[in-house]
């Protein structure tokens, strides 16, 4: 078991941690500053490179879920509701430990390979921050639904689901906080994509980091636990990225997740004081 709760093998399925890990040495870019200059000029929305959309999280929209929550960030929007946990679990699922179901509902149309790459990523990180030895031969199903995508649907629905499993009263290790990372052409690396802005992408990385315990219970975090939060949960992802852009990624991405953090925590203390 690593310090940040996750399973050996894990790490072996691609859930991997950055603490320790060597970053190749930077190389000089050269016009830097034009080049900065140039990508802020190409966002359409007028945001900065590290600015993010502005966020948004709606507790229990939906009565007859144990728990919902409604994540938007920009007009990226996801419903997401949890059932459980009921007894019993899936067969080849460990009678031991609780199991965690997640259901993808698109916008329109049917479920196709990306939405199904959706729920094995979002069942994964999901299984990895809850405690399932605490209700053990349950099932706990997640459903998700698209209501709205302008980009960085996956990291919005993580999101969304650690906050719904929040307002059920699932117990968690910790939450997590997803961004979206996409590399343009020249390895500048912009934050928090919009759809258009996904087209253009040389490559882009989904990455979930470990939020502090503090915002799963009331107590405050050892320095165990804030060690933890420089680890790395999940990393999809997609298209040529170097070895450098990957780590300009995480350290970009890390910086931001803080800050979903932050509202993340302030959103669940404001809207369920008595839980978090």
């Amino acid at each position: 078991m690593s310090r940040c709760g996750i399973a050996q093998g894990w790490e072996e399925e691609g859930f991997i941690r950055v603490s320790g890990a060597r970053r190749p040495p930077r190389r000089r870019r050269h016009a830097g500053s034009d080049r900065r200059r140039r990508m802020e000029e190409s966002r359409a929305d007028g945001r900065n490179p590290n600015q993010l959309r502005p966020f948004s999280c709606t507790r229990n929209p939906l009565d007859r879920a144990h728990g919902s929550s409604r994540w938007a960030q920009g007009d990226t929007i996801v419903l997401a509701a949890v059932y459980g946990p009921k007894p019993g679990t899936r067969k080849g699922e460990n009678p031991e430990k609780a199991s965690i179901e997640v259901v993808w509902k698109p916008m329109t149309g049917q479920i196709g390979k990306q939405e199904k790459e959706y729920e094995m990523t979002l069942k994964r990180t999901l299984q990895s921050i809850c405690l399932l030895t605490v209700h053990p031969n349950t099932t706990t199903s997640v459903i998700l639904q698209v209501v709205g995508n302008d980009g960085s649907l996956l990291p919005c629905a993580i999101n969304a689901s650690c906050a719904a499993l929040v307002f059920a009263g699932i117990p968690l290790k910790h939450l997590a906080v997803a961004i979206g990372c996409g590399v343009l052409e020249d390895g500048e690396v912009i934050l928090d994509t919009s759809k258009a802005e996904e087209q253009q992408l040389k490559s882009f990385a989904h990455l979930v980091f470990p939020n502090s315990r503090k915002c799963a219970s009331s107590k405050e975090p050892n320095q165990k636990e804030e060690d933890s939060e420089r680890g790395l949960i999940t990393s999809i992802t997609h298209g040529v990225m170097s070895e450098e852009d990957y780590f300009n990624c995480i350290e970009r991405g890390l910086a931001a997740s803080s800050r979903i953090s932050d509202f993340m925590r302030t959103t669940l203390q404001k809207q369920a004081p008595g839980d978090v």
